[in-house]
């Protein structure tokens, strides 16, 4: 993996920038999220501006790049839907995919429904994770951080997926 020469985007195999970071932005009045200045141009050229939102159940909603989503979409109209898990997760995620553009000023306007449903209010927590980024109410991702290293130091089993993992 190549640098960028941005501290904050990491290049994919493919040379598609990645995201990584956090940043804590203030909503303006109407709900907006002005993105930082680092984000911008790779998004611009990463999706011509157009980005999909939508919810995880983990209560903070997901940003990707039409192109990511588009993807992601795709499998999960052909998953067979007999499983309730299966469906649940299609109504979520299908359910709520909403279509942005980022407008001239880097911004996005979070639909009330989404930020209902985050608890978004003044302060969230824009964290990158490589193809998408996680929007957070501030104080969720706070709480939650504070759970995830007692569950991480609570001496739990890793994934087979995370055991060749060397950080």
């Amino acid at each position: 993996m190549g640098r960028s020469g941005n501290k904050w985007e990491i290049q994919g195999e493919k040379g598609a920038n990645l995201f990584r970071g956090g940043s804590t932005i203030n909503l303006d009045a109407k709900g907006r999220l002005a993105f930082p200045t680092r984000y911008r141009t790779v998004l611009d050229e990463r999706c011509q501006g157009r980005v999909v939102l939508t919810v995880h159940d983990d209560r903070c909603l997901l940003l990707y790049p039409f192109p990511d989503w588009d993807e992601i979409e795709r499998k999960l109209v052909r998953l067979p839907n007999q499983d309730k898990r299966t469906r649940t997760l299609q109504r979520m995620l299908l359910g709520h995919a909403t279509e942005l553009e980022i407008d001239n000023s880097g911004r996005i306007l979070i639909p009330p429904r989404l930020r209902e449903f985050a608890g978004l209010d003044k302060r969230v927590v824009l964290a990158g994770l490589g193809n998408k980024f996680e929007i957070w109410n501030e104080e969720a991702w706070e709480r939650n951080c504070v759970d995830w290293v007692s569950a991480e130091s609570g001496g739990a089993e890793l994934p087979d997926s995370l055991e060749t993992l060397t950080l």
